[in-house]
Formats: structure tokens, sequence, C-alpha cells
């Protein structure tokens, strides 16, 4: 009989793995066994931490809800998100905008709408009301037409719609859609920054790393085109203070913008403004795996992908 033990279980694994059908399932839960493994090993896990982790797992997954995303707030805390987006980014064979970390507040099916239309459902008092503009460019700096625009943000409280009484009402965010000229603009409120949701074991991990939890102020964008990588970014807003300390590493200096008193450019006078073109690298429509908020959906949609 075998001989299994802590030098020999890693090899035991990936062998017993080995009939696996597909071929990406294969390399990756190979690489998933070897690493885990060598961390055990490297830090002389015991049972006790063992079984803390998986307790801490177990609470990630119950966290969840239709309108909550436990597990990528916590992938986005440990720097995982923006290293796969820096790894995707890399994959493109011409130079487009940054990505940024789609974070936990995405969810599908958001309102179309037409240019020039404001995303806000309601008044903000202490909202700054802004005109959002730009263009979607190629790599070339050729205009593209009837790109999807779309858009979701924090409230003046550092709130999204998702966060609210009633998470069912869709609130500042929006799907547009670019003029001949690759034209995007609308109305919006400057965000505020917010503390991630601290109330979970995500938020118990931040405190007990003593880390502060904050996201600098920003609003989120996914913008695709036939032909064309979709970039899921943000765009950050000059002057917050955790824009160094960024509790999920989202901030580059390419994404951070100004809002412009007074802007003569604005195609809607008489608001301050933030602009910004986005470029889009040619390559096959990607989604980058979103797929909504529900914690089913991730699980069925990663079943589909490695099926």
């Amino acid at each position: 009989m075998r001989v299994i033990d802590e030098n020999t279980i890693t090899d035991a694994t990936v062998e017993q793995m080995s009939s696996t059908a597909n071929p990406r399932l294969k390399e990756i839960m190979a690489a998933l066994v070897q690493n885990l493994h060598d961390f055990a090993r490297e830090v002389d896990l015991t049972p006790e931490e063992w079984l803390q982790g998986i307790s801490f797992l177990t609470a990630v997954g119950q966290k969840c809800t239709e309108h909550r995303q436990e597990f990528i707030l916590l992938s986005d805390t440990l720097g995982l998100s923006t290293l796969v987006n820096a790894l995707n980014d890399r994959r493109a064979a011409e130079v487009g905008t940054k990505s940024s970390v789609l974070g936990p507040f995405y969810r599908e099916d958001s309102p179309p709408m037409e240019l020039g239309k404001s995303i806000a459902n309601k008044d903000y008092p202490n909202g700054q009301e802004v005109c959002l503009y730009g263009q979607v460019i190629d790599a070339a700096g050729k205009p593209i037409a009837n790109a999807s625009v779309e858009i979701w943000q924090p409230d003046d409280n550092g709130d999204y719609d998702l966060q609210k009484a009633d998470a069912s009402v869709m609130d500042l965010r929006g799907t547009f859609r670019t003029d001949s000229e690759g034209r995007y603009y609308l109305r919006t409120i400057v965000p505020t920054g917010y503390m991630i949701p601290m109330d979970g074991p995500v938020g118990d991990m931040i405190r007990e790393q003593r880390r502060h939890g904050y996201r600098p102020a920003h609003i989120h964008f996914a913008i695709g085109g036939p032909g064309y990588r979709e970039v899921a970014t943000a765009l950050y807003i000059y002057g917050d203070d955790h824009l160094e300390s960024d509790t999920v590493f989202g901030v580059t200096e390419s994404l951070v913008v100004r809002v412009n008193p007074k802007d003569p450019a604005s195609p809607i006078p008489n608001l301050p403004t933030i602009r910004f073109d986005f470029q889009l690298a040619s390559g096959e429509l990607s989604r980058q795996g979103r797929v909504g908020s529900d914690p089913a959906q991730v699980i069925r949609k990663a079943a589909e992908r490695a099926s």
C-alpha cells in the first residue's frame, strides 16, 4: 500500500485528478493543490488553524445573498481581483484603458438610458451634480460608435442601491450607447468614498489586520463593443484621502480624474464635469467573468465554463 504522509500527499492527490477531461480545469486544479499543500507545509498549519479557516470560508458563503457577494469582497481585499485584472490586461494585443476591480455591487440588467439623462432616480441634496462625458475610442484613436457604456456608483453617503432597504430598486446605474462619434454623456452626482461592508467575516478579517477598510470615491464602468475586448474599470476622484491606500487595491494613476467646475466643452452647460476617454483594445468581446450578484449564478457559470 502506498504510504501517504506530508511529503507524498500532494503527488497522490494530483495523480488521482489526472483523468480530468477538461485540460484547463486539470491544469488549474493541479496547480491549486500544489500551492495549497506548499502553503500548509510552509506555515506548518495546525488542525485548529485549518478548522478556523474552514469556519471562516463557511461564514463567507453564508453571508452571500441575492444582493451581496461576500466572496468577491474577500477576493478584492486579498488583492486577487486586481491581480486577475492585471493578468487579463497583459493578454491584450493593444493598449487600452486599465481595468479595475468589478466590486461586489455589480448587478445585471441595468436600465438602458438615452445620452444626457441622469442615472439618479431622486434628488441628492448633499451630492454635487456633474456631467460625466467623453469618448470611446480604439487603439488608433478612432471613435467607436454604438459602444456600450455601463455605469454604477455609490451615492453621496457612500451607499449602493443594493445596500438600501429595498435592494430591488435600481439607482445610480444605467447603460448608455455612444453616438456616431463614439461620444457618451450623462448626468450623475459626485460619489463619496466609503468603508466596505464590515458586518461580515471579511470585515472581521480587515479589523484583525488593523486595516482601515475604506475605498476612495469612484464610479464603476463596463465598456464594450463588437470586435473589442470589454474593460471593467472605475474612475477615482482626485483628492480623496484613500487614493493611496484603497482597501481593495483598485486605484491606478491613469484612472484618477478631477471635477472641473467650469468646462466650456461640456455637452451639458452649467454643470461641473468629469471627462474621460475610454480606449478599447481589439479582440474577442469578453464579459470578464461578470455574472451578476447572485451567488448561485456565480457557481453555475463557473461550472459551465469548466465543463
